[in-house]
């Protein structure tokens, strides 16, 4: 930003500077040559007036005064009759030579001619010599050639000033650059402080900054990253616990269960029995819960990547899920009804759907009363297909319907435990829907029932 400031600032002063100084430049050497040609067109004149073309012997005061003109002009003078032959030469090195160059014969013709050599640094005029006042007659051509040193010179005394003058006004700018840039970054220097220290791990670090709209938005954005990645952090330490929980509970019982049995001497063969029976209960309990966990993080890892997608018949993927649990629905004398409105083929992972279309129906089963009943309904339109698994359960109450889809999460924890749940069930269901990039919806009233809705694209595009 500074870099970028200061060639804002420089670059239009230095060439505002530059074309000032080339117009200051063009305007000194027209005025210098408007000058020369002014005082030669004087010479010129007495020249005309003291016959010095024609008279003989030339007069010596108009020689003198053609010297001090030259002396003036820091140049020199040379004077050409109309023979081309020069007669005068205030350096006296050509008098006697002709001149036939393009210029004298250009003023012969009545064309001055003005010529700047801005390597050399001089200007070289041609003035006419007249006959006399009332004759127009050109007779001669002066030669005039005048060194440019002392504009130059002042050009450059100028072109210094303003340059000593560009540095200070850029030492001056400089230092308002910095100041204005540190006030600009000031905030995002406040911020860049504010997250150090969240990176130390210091999460509860309020960060607000309300300078700019940027920085608001800014801090918006990041507070809202830091709550989630709070929740996140919460979540998994209750994940954690409640795996603790979840997998010491059975070994628990189990060790009630068999420290029982050591404490008692001559027990029956019955009781053995039953209380083998529940140890055994018990570790396919703690099976259950390691295979959802491993379910769980199988699709972890997997997220956003890859599944094994193929065509599948859904109406055929459902009877089949139907026809499993339909002896654990006979056992609870629970009614199971498909009703497919249409055929429906899609691409979609076999396996993972058939787990996750599983464990709704399971629950419908498990969750109902004795004689009710459960509905599952397929239909699809051009973009996706619905799977509705509806029952005459016992429902969820309002309050717990955000938190079913948490792992571990059980509304009934105690009837939970007697159907033999893990807590997990849904959590897998909705993490495969998710996979598929599809979504699920509850609907539920206490008492009335349950309906969960699955929707899923017919078409899987990674």
């Amino acid at each position: 930003m500074i870099v970028l400031f200061l060639l804002i600032g420089i670059a239009p002063m230095m060439v505002q500077s530059g074309i000032m100084i080339r117009a200051y430049q063009q305007s000194q050497l027209e005025s210098r040559m408007q000058e020369i040609q002014n005082q030669c067109t004087i010479l010129s004149n007495k020249l005309t007036r003291g016959a010095y073309l024609t008279s003989e012997p030339r007069d010596t005061l108009l020689d003198n005064e053609v010297s001090v003109r030259a002396d003036m002009l820091n140049g020199r003078i040379a004077v050409v009759d109309k023979n081309y032959r020069i007669i005068s030469d205030t350096f006296s090195l050509s008098v006697g030579r002709f001149n036939v160059s393009e210029e004298v014969i250009k003023c012969f013709n009545g064309e001055t001619t003005t010529r700047y050599n801005s390597r050399d640094r001089y200007a070289s005029l041609t003035i006419p010599i007249y006959a006399n006042d009332q004759n127009k007659q050109i007779e001669g051509v002066m030669i005039v050639t005048a060194s440019m040193d002392g504009v130059l010179d002042s050009i450059v005394t100028v072109s210094e000033r303003a340059s000593f003058l560009h540095l200070i006004l850029i030492f001056i700018l400089a230092i308002l650059v910095v100041f204005l840039v540190n006030l600009l970054m000031k905030p995002f220097v406040k911020l860049q402080r504010m997250l150090n220290r969240v990176e130390e791990g210091n999460l509860e670090e309020d960060i607000s900054s309300h300078e700019y709209k940027e920085t608001e938005r800014l801090t918006e954005a990041i507070s809202n990253t830091l709550k989630k990645l709070k929740a996140v952090d919460q979540s998994r330490e209750e994940f954690v616990s409640n795996v603790s929980h979840e997998l010491k509970t059975p070994i628990t019982s189990i060790r009630v269960l068999a420290d029982s049995l050591m404490s008692m001497e001559d027990a029956p063969v019955e009781l053995y029995r039953e209380f083998m029976t529940d140890i055994s209960d018990e570790i396919d309990r703690e099976s259950k819960i390691i295979d959802d966990l491993l379910s769980l993080v199988r699709m972890d890892k997997t997220e956003g990547g890859k599944l094994n997608i193929a065509q599948v018949n859904i109406n055929g993927l459902l009877e089949l899920i139907l026809k499993r649990l339909r002896p654990i629905a006979d056992k609870r004398n629970v009614e199971v009804i498909f009703e497919s409105i249409r055929e429906v083929t899609a691409d979609v992972d076999e396996m993972k759907l058939s787990l996750a279309l599983s464990n709704l129906v399971e629950n419908a089963i498990k969750y109902n009363v004795e004689g009710g009943w459960v509905r599952v309904t397929l239909d699809a339109d051009h973009k996706f297909f619905y799977v509705k698994v509806s029952d005459s359960g016992i429902g969820i109450p309002e309050e717990f319907q955000d938190h079913v889809f948490e792992r571990f999460y059980r509304v009934d924890k105690a009837r939970s435990r007697e159907t033999g749940g893990t807590g997990l069930g849904l959590a897998i269901t909705r993490n495969i829907v998710l996979l598929h990039q599809g979504a699920i919806k509850l609907s539920s009233k206490e008492g009335e029932g349950t309906v969960f809705t699955v929707r899923v694209p017919l078409t899987y595009i990674p």
